[in-house]
């Protein structure tokens, strides 16, 4: 697998010469000024050379992505739910490999109601995640099977799953193809009824689970995305920063869908890291192959210490098609999560309760 940053940090030797240099420091720092990290992170102008202007870059993106970066807890230790029922495994084809935890609840035993897999965010655990969505015991409630796949570290100094790079942006081809063939190799394991197989994240998690959504329709029933991007809306670490900022690049091609995956988007109108109109992206893209007749309906509530606004877009004959949530005050982390992860805030409307609704919600023939 390459190391999509190490590329990166190889790109610009071709372009920047010497006498620039402070012309690329001053660049590397207005980026991050606009995602309120220049005064964080220093830039000196030989820093800022051939190569240093891109392993800066990558090293600021890294970082904004992490939750030491936005001034959140580090990932727990022993987060891990401790429970028999969630165990390590591995996955191996031909794109690559990638180490996982799966929960199956006592309730699924006799068979699932659904599989949801679940793709953390950078600097994540598959059980950092699992401790602070609180996923496991709603998978308990609802007999559901969870799948926690783990970012390699040799894939991704950070464990951000690589959104950014092309390479691993489309079907049959790097990181979706590790987990499409993933989520295939647990569905025929466990039964998992035709069209109950849905994908979710968080941050770059969410981004890879969009990218997922739009590559193998035919696999995933249903997307949730958590502070995450729209499809192809970066090409590198320079224009992920971009796509950050609330800028994301227009995608030259996008697969086509042979049916339309039904999504729910979550995300804070306070996140200085991922922008809100993201969410906007996504959900405006989710509904892209849907004709014009479609039904909007607008509500606005609070729960647990935040307003939260919900618009939900419909076919006429009910059938949801998206729901996007923005969480007042909310910044980037999962809204009503547990303290035992990183990356969550205890208010708001809770995340994981509300995608286990949307999805269970759904039918086969809700495509």
């Amino acid at each position: 697998m390459t190391h999509f940053f190490t590329g990166a940090s190889r790109r610009p030797a071709a372009h920047a010469r010497p006498d620039h240099r402070e012309a690329a420091a001053r660049l590397v720092q207005e980026t991050l000024a606009r995602h309120g990290l220049a005064g964080n992170i220093g830039v000196s102008p030989g820093a800022a050379g051939a190569s240093g202007l891109g392993e800066a870059l990558a090293s600021a993106l890294q970082g904004a992505l992490s939750p030491q970066g936005l001034g959140r807890i580090a990932p727990v230790a022993d987060a891990t739910p401790a429970d028999v029922n969630f165990t390590r495994h591995s996955f191996a084809c031909d794109a690559g490999s990638r180490d996982y935890r799966l929960y199956v609840p006592e309730s699924a035993k006799d068979g699932a109601t659904a599989l949801v897999v679940m793709l953390h965010g950078c600097t994540q655990t598959p059980e950092d995640f699992a401790a602070g969505t609180g996923m496991n015991a709603l998978a308990d409630a609802h007999g559901v099977i969870v799948v926690y796949p783990a970012q390699a570290r040799g894939a991704n100094a950070q464990s951000c799953w690589n959104w950014f790079g092309p390479g691993d942006q489309v079907r049959d081809r790097g990181e979706p193809a590790i987990i499409a063939g993933l989520t295939r190799e647990v569905i025929a394991s466990y039964r998992i009824p035709s069209g109950r197989a849905f994908v979710a994240g968080l941050s770059a998690g969410g981004a890879m689970a969009v990218i997922l959504g739009q590559s193998y329709p035919d696999l995933y029933a249903g997307v949730g995305v958590h502070s995450g991007l729209p499809y192809a809306s970066a090409s590198d670490v320079a224009s992920a920063f971009s796509a950050m900022g609330g800028n994301p690049r227009q995608a030259a091609q996008r697969p086509r869908s042979m049916r339309h995956v039904p999504t729910i988007v979550f995300h804070g109108t306070a996140d200085a890291t991922v922008h809100p109109t993201n969410g906007e992206f996504i959900a405006r893209d989710a509904l892209s192959s849907e004709g014009d007749a479609q039904i909007q309906t607008t509500e606005r509530g609070a729960m647990a210490g935040r307003a939260f606004e919900r618009r939900i877009t419909s076919r006429p004959d009910g059938r949801t098609s998206v729901e996007h949530w923005e969480v007042d005050g909310l910044a980037h982390a999962w809204s009503g999560g547990r303290p035992a992860g990183s990356y969550t805030d205890p208010k708001g409307p809770d995340a994981s309760a509300e995608m286990i609704r949307f999805f269970l919600e759904l039918d086969d023939g809700g495509k």
